[in-house]
């Protein structure tokens, strides 16, 4: 794929990349655990995210993604994640009407 990816459009670079970093989080074993998910939070999202400092916020943002309880978030729990904040700072991308 990465041969072809000059020719991909914007939003599919952008899928692309989601998927790197969330790799790159998980070390490829496709599952975060607590600690992964809050340091790619807290590295990858903190310009639309706060900084994850107490541990009660993880332990409710965690809860509310791992919908299947198995203590990990996987990929599809993950983009769930992506999905809220993107509709959420959507806002601030949308051209002012003159």
């Amino acid at each position: 794929m990465e041969a072809s990816k000059k020719n991909m459009s914007d939003l599919e670079s952008g899928m692309v990349t989601i998927i790197k970093v969330f790799h790159k989080y998980s070390s490829h074993k496709c599952n975060l655990k607590k600690v992964e998910l809050k340091d790619l939070i807290n590295n990858e999202m903190s310009h639309f995210i706060m900084k994850i400092h107490e541990n009660d916020t993880l332990d409710e943002l965690f809860a509310d993604l791992d919908q299947n309880g198995d203590l990990e978030i996987d990929f599809k729990e993950f983009i769930s994640l992506v999905a809220m904040v993107t509709s959420a700072c959507q806002e601030l991308f949308v051209p002012k009407q003159p």
